[in-house]
């Protein structure tokens, strides 16, 4: 279904479902740290399943409303890959969502860390390695080539499930874990945990998602380059 509801709404709705996102990953790894002390392979298997189903959950409730992104390379993508569309993403609308998705990010942070009781400091946990920066350009460029194939095919209700199989995935396949999101990445320096990055990983994992995006976005404009005359009638919103 077509978003036709008034910024200040889609806004609320992006920071919600951003800040409900970082509560649903940040808390989850302090759970999975606490429940699994000596087990790191089960700690990332709770911790990914958890994310998995409530990143599902959050698009198939806010979706209807700001197009559910929670995430600016999403956001950038959709302007980008609609700019030659009259109902496409609006540019003027790009800094907005922006800007509420990172604030959302660090107050869903926070929330974790209150309902578990923990401190909220800076993460020590260092993750810029050659490695984690090529998991990082691989798990947002399939991000982007998920979400937007599956618009491009006029599949959109399946984005909710689609994307959650995948993040849930790719927290497995990649080294870097799959943040694929640089609200994510600022959210989650403030939080010294399992879920945490130090923030001097930070500015070299929002590089590699933003290759990453222009990688996806090439692959979606190469294999679905028309955009289907019926897209904004089916499913999950764009705004």
């Amino acid at each position: 279904m077509p978003v036709t509801q008034p910024l200040p709404r889609r806004l609320l709705s992006e920071f919600l479902g951003t800040a409900l996102l970082l509560a649903v990953v940040v808390g989850s790894g302090i759970a999975a740290s606490d429940l699994s002390p000596d087990d790191v392979g089960l700690q990332l298997l709770e911790n990914s399943t958890a994310t998995a189903l409530g990143l599902a959950v959050l698009i198939l409730v806010l979706g209807p409303v700001s197009g559910a992104h929670f995430n600016p390379i999403v956001t950038l993508a959709d302007w980008y890959l609609s700019r030659r569309d009259p109902e496409g993403f609006s540019a003027r609308h790009v800094a907005p969502y922006v800007a509420v998705q990172v604030a959302g990010a660090v107050a869903g942070t926070l929330l974790a860390n209150a309902m578990f009781d923990v401190g909220t400091t800076f993460s020590e946990h260092e993750r810029a390695s050659g490695g984690h920066l090529v998991g990082e350009v691989v798990a947002t460029a399939g991000l982007v080539l998920v979400i937007f194939s599956l618009m491009r095919s006029n599949r959109a209700p399946l984005a909710a499930p689609a994307v959650g199989a995948y993040i849930g995935a790719a927290y497995w396949f990649t080294s870097s874990t799959s943040f694929a999101n640089p609200a994510v990445a600022v959210g989650r320096m403030f939080s010294d945990t399992f879920a945490g990055i130090a923030p001097s990983s930070v500015p070299a994992f929002v590089s590699a998602e933003i290759a990453g995006m222009v990688i996806g976005a090439v692959l979606v404009l190469a294999l679905y380059p028309a955009i289907p005359v019926h897209h904004r009638h089916q499913g999950e919103g764009r705004a």
